[in-house]
């Protein structure tokens, strides 16, 4: 049998603390501050899901969820609600609620908030070959440049990408981030 695994009250909100299956509400769950680049929750506390990444990103309009990249492995993505815009292969489409986005392996991609209201993203993505030096990378791309969300020199190092954004650290649910 696989156990339980505990979840941990800390002044963030809810983490699993051990290996076993969990159930945690979003709203209860830890969240990530990122600052411009909006808040999220990973569901996996300190440890790290090893086959699967799974967040909750809440993102403002005209800000990036993330830096245009592309990863070894696969990554889907849906929208729960508010309206955003798909940089995919250098080329823009807007999202709608529902709207559901598959990238394959290697697809250069990011997504940026759109509309009048934050955006809310289901993302999922496997995490086979997306580890080590072949995980992925951050190419150049005017497009995403053009809304903040590429780098100006190709990279596969995140915190080079990243650089131009800090991590603020974590903090709890904040009522109205999720419908």
């Amino acid at each position: 049998m696989i156990p339980e695994a505990p979840l941990e009250r800390t002044g963030h909100g809810l983490v699993p603390t051990g290996d076993g299956w969990f159930v945690v509400n979003a709203r209860e769950a830890r969240w990530g501050d990122d600052g411009e680049l909006g808040v999220y929750t990973r569901f996996e506390g300190d440890m790290r899901f090893p086959q699967l990444g799974i967040n909750i990103s809440v993102i403002e309009p005209g800000r990036p969820m993330c830096m245009y990249h592309y990863e070894a492995d696969q990554e889907d993505f849906l929208v729960l609600a508010g309206e955003a815009l798909l940089i995919v292969e250098g080329q823009e489409r807007p999202l709608r609620q529902w709207d559901f986005v598959h990238c394959p392996p290697n697809t250069r991609h990011v997504i940026v908030g759109a509309g009048d209201e934050p955006c809310v993203i289901l993302a999922v993505g496997a995490r086979i070959d997306s580890t080590g030096d072949d995980w992925g990378g951050y190419p150049v791309d005017e497009t995403a440049l053009r809304h903040g969300a590429g780098v100006e020199k190709e990279t596969t190092d995140p915190k080079e990408a990243y650089a131009p954004y800090p991590t603020r650290g974590f903090v709890p649910y904040r009522e109205g981030w999720l419908p």
